[in-house]
């Protein structure tokens, strides 16, 4: 055979192959690569719409946090404030209590002022009435009298 005829031999075995190929191999590989692009697509999509839902529960639980975060804030300062009150209240009843037991401990030092006084009193008067009987009982002397008084003075 000539070069001519092998060559349109092989370009008619090559045509025939090219047809077998586009017929029966070329749309399964065809399919297969659609396929892998629609997975690979369909991959993408839920790879945005799993950021897109990570991003909105990244602000939920930011928002949530905020909130955690504005409560605890409020229970503390409310925490605060009622220690603050307790304490007021404490130091106001503590203040009375004292101002109480401070008026109660005068009156008391007043009345042993007062007892003290009177029995003060009774001693002076009982020494004042012994003192006249012996100037009663000896005889008026001058002498004696000084004697008497300063025996009364020593005693007071």
């Amino acid at each position: 055979m000539s070069i001519n005829a092998t060559l349109i031999v092989q370009m008619i075995v090559f045509l025939i192959l090219v047809g077998f190929t586009m017929k029966f191999v070329w749309p399964p590989i065809v399919k297969a690569l659609d396929d892998r692009a629609q997975k690979i697509a369909d991959g993408l999509s839920a790879a945005d719409r799993a950021k897109a839902e990570l991003a909105a529960a990244n602000r939920r639980v930011e928002e949530q946090l905020s909130a955690a975060r504005d409560d605890a804030g409020k229970r503390l300062a409310d925490a605060e404030r009622l220690a603050h009150s307790m304490i007021e209240e404490a130091k106001a009843r503590a203040n009375e209590e004292g101002v109480k037991i401070v008026a109660s401990a005068r009156a008391e030092a007043e009345q042993e002022s007062i007892k003290a006084r009177e029995a003060l009193r009774d001693d002076v008067a009982a020494l004042a009435v012994k003192g006249a009987e012996a100037i009663l009982r000896r005889e008026v002397s001058v002498a004696v009298h000084a004697d008497l008084l300063q025996r009364l003075k020593v005693e007071l």
